[in-house]
């Protein structure tokens, strides 16, 4: 049985944290900011966490991490 391959594209937009969770970037950060309101491009910056529902489908796509 051959290895199976982590999806790259998943493997940069993802991390898997010692307890096992999936930490991901927020949304709506690269470009057309001046319209957002500091408070918001502030809140943006903090790390989030995948759901429950879709943890189990990013795992599939990182099976070594």
């Amino acid at each position: 049985m051959p290895k199976m391959k982590t999806h790259r594209g998943a493997a940069k937009r993802f991390r898997v944290t010692a307890s096992g969770k999936i930490k991901r970037g927020k949304a709506y950060r690269s470009h057309i900011l001046t319209k957002k309101t500091t408070k918001r491009k502030r809140n943006l910056r903090k790390i989030a966490y995948m759901s429950d529902a879709d943890q189990k489908n990013i795992k599939e796509l990182l099976p070594y991490k």
